[in-house]
Order: C-alpha cells, then sequence, then structure tokens
C-alpha cells in the first residue's frame, strides 16, 4: 500500500485506428476489420470515461499510417476528446506508423491533450501528486547511440516530480514476438537494458505487439528501471492470433528514490471474439479467415500486486 497519495494511470498501445477501413463504399464483399480496432479502443478508453483512471498515456502507433483522411482524424478525436473532457489528460508518443509525427497536427491543439512529438516532459497535477512524463516520437535510426543524449533532452531527469515516467516507441533489449518467440538482442534499433534511466518509476513502451513486462536484461541483472509494453488492442496479423490483447491499469505513488514507484498493475484483457483475421494468402480468389479464434471469450482482469523493482 501507498504511504501517501496515489495515482491510477491507463496503459495502451498500438491501436493502428483506419487498419482495413474502406475509404468509399464499395461491393466487396470481403470482410472488414476497421470497426474492430475502433470497438477495442472504444472498450480501453472505457476506465478513463468512468473516472477510474488520472490519466491515460498512449505508447504510439494511434493510426495505422501517417497520411490519413480528415474523417478518420476527426472519429478518433472525438473519442480522445470525450477523455478529456472527463478530466483524464491523453498523452500519446508518435510510433513508427505516424513517422513519428501526429496526422493533421492542426486538429491536435486541444488542452488535455499532449503529443510527445519532440523530447519534452510534461507536468501534471494529479491527486496532489506532481507526474513527470517524459518522452520522445519513434526514432528511426541508431537509437542504441542516441538513447542517452534523446532521453536527456526529454528533461525528465531534472523534472521536480512525485512521481516520474519515460514514454516511448522503441525496441528494448529482451522484447519477445511473434509465435517463435523471437527475442531482440542487440543492433542499433534495439535498446539495451542497461542504457535505461534509474530515475523513473517505469519505462512505458510501445511498437511490440506482444504484451510484457521486462525487469531483467538478457544477462539476467535487474534492469535500472521496469519495461512495461501494452501491446495492441487488436490483432494485426495471423502470427498474434494466440497473443492476448488488452491495456494495463498501473498504480503509482511516490518512493523514497524521488521515481515513484509501481504498487500494482493490471492487465485487462479485451475481447477478440469479433475478430476476423484475413490472411495474405487467397484461395480461388477468396481470402482465408478465421472468425473467431476458439481460445477467445469473456477473460477477467489478472492482477499483480506490490510489483516494485
Amino acid at each position: 500500500m501507498c504511504p501517501h497519495n496515489s495515482i491510477r494511470l491507463l496503459f495502451l498501445s498500438d491501436t493502428h485506428l483506419g487498419y482495413d477501413m474502406p475509404r468509399r463504399m464499395t461491393g466487396s464483399v470481403r470482410p472488414r476489420r476497421g470497426q474492430d480496432f475502433f470497438e477495442s479502443f472504444d472498450k480501453a478508453l472505457r476506465p478513463a470515461l468512468d473516472g477510474q483512471v488520472d490519466v491515460v498515456v498512449h505508447g504510439g502507433d494511434l493510426f495505422f499510417r501517417s497520411r490519413v483522411r480528415p474523417r478518420l482524424v476527426g472519429m478518433v478525436l472525438d473519442r480522445v476528446r470525450k477523455v478529456v473532457e472527463a478530466g483524464v489528460p491523453f498523452v500519446v508518443v508518435p510510433g513508427n506508423h505516424e513517422r513519428s509525427s501526429m496526422p493533421l497536427p492542426m486538429l491536435w491543439p486541444m488542452e488535455g491533450i499532449e503529443v510527445l512529438s519532440e523530447p519534452r516532459t510534461v507536468l501534471l497535477d494529479r491527486r496532489g501528486l506532481r507526474v513527470a512524463l517524459g518522452g520522445f516520437p519513434y526514432f528511426d535510426g541508431d537509437v542504441r547511440g542516441r538513447f542517452p543524449d534523446l532521453v536527456g533532452r526529454t528533461g525528465l531527469g531534472s523534472a521536480g516530480a512525485d512521481i516520474r515516467l519515460l514514454c516511448m516507441h522503441q525496441l528494448v533489449e529482451g522484447a519477445t514476438v511473434g509465435p517463435s518467440d523471437y527475442v531482440f538482442r542487440g543492433g542499433p534499433d534495439v535498446i539495451p537494458g542497461a542504457a535505461l534511466p534509474r530515475n523513473v518509476a517505469v519505462v512505458l513502451c510501445g511498437h511490440v505487439h506482444r504484451m510484457q513486462v521486462l525487469t531483467r536484461d538478457l544477462r539476467g541483472s535487474r534492469l535500472p528501471s521496469p519495461v512495461i509494453y501494452a501491446g495492441s488492442t487488436e490483432r494485426t496479423s495471423l502470427a498474434e492470433r494466440g497473443e492476448q490483447k488488452g491495456y494495463y491499469i498501473l498504480q503509482l505513488c511516490p518512493a523514497a528514490s524521488g521515481a515513484g514507484r509501481v504498487v500494482s498493475r493490471t492487465f485487462n484483457p479485451l475481447d477478440m471474439g469479433h475478430t476476423t483475421l484475413i490472411s495474405a494468402s487467397t484461395e480461388a480468389g477468396r481470402p482465408r479467415t478465421s472468425t473467431p479464434y476458439p481460445e477467445d471469450g469473456p477473460r477477467q482482469p489478472r492482477q499483480i500486486s506490490d510489483v516494485s523493482p
């Protein structure tokens, strides 16, 4: 339990809104999945609309690509605006699908919506606590070599706050993906675990579609700070068919370290009963589909308590 006040944070990522939505009405009978992505987004935001959390963080790839139609931006903005109007700030990290910037930025200058379109730190006052959320947009290049500089440019380390969080959309050593459990180990696009900052309560990360929590590097040493991947809210390929999709709710409070700590984290699975996945292969001109997966169905949230590193 927290000896002081605490906040609750909703973390989701990789919603890929707009994916597989037709640009215009056609006579095609091919199943479309665009609405599935919006339904999952709506379900994930429900705790914010119901007043159950104090801030929402989106880990990137809010949209499915950088150039989207104004109508799609409006559909997304309408949903985000409802969250902000409910008194819950919405912080988003531009991902690789947005090419490190939000589409049509003129639609985003609204109080309560914070886009980390450059390395910077957002300061929020929630429940009597000062919360610092530092981050930077997806970096397409040698992030391994540039990572310390990118984090330094956010100003997060010097931010006067009770709780500090780093938000990004990158690969971290040890992240695992795919049915073969491929592990990212090194390379210019992979951040070494030892390079993570120590002065944060947790690193909230997008980009990897499988939900997971990293606490140790590949040598077994404890990471300077834990890394949470919320994963995508929808299955984007057949390779993800066995993965749970959902979002996290974290409870955070101040700590003697000055960075704060995670008291509990709850992964909330989303019901994938609506999912229709379409493979790249076709047979006799018809796409092969799978709907729904037999293991899908309503699931209860999994609570993990006292998870301080």
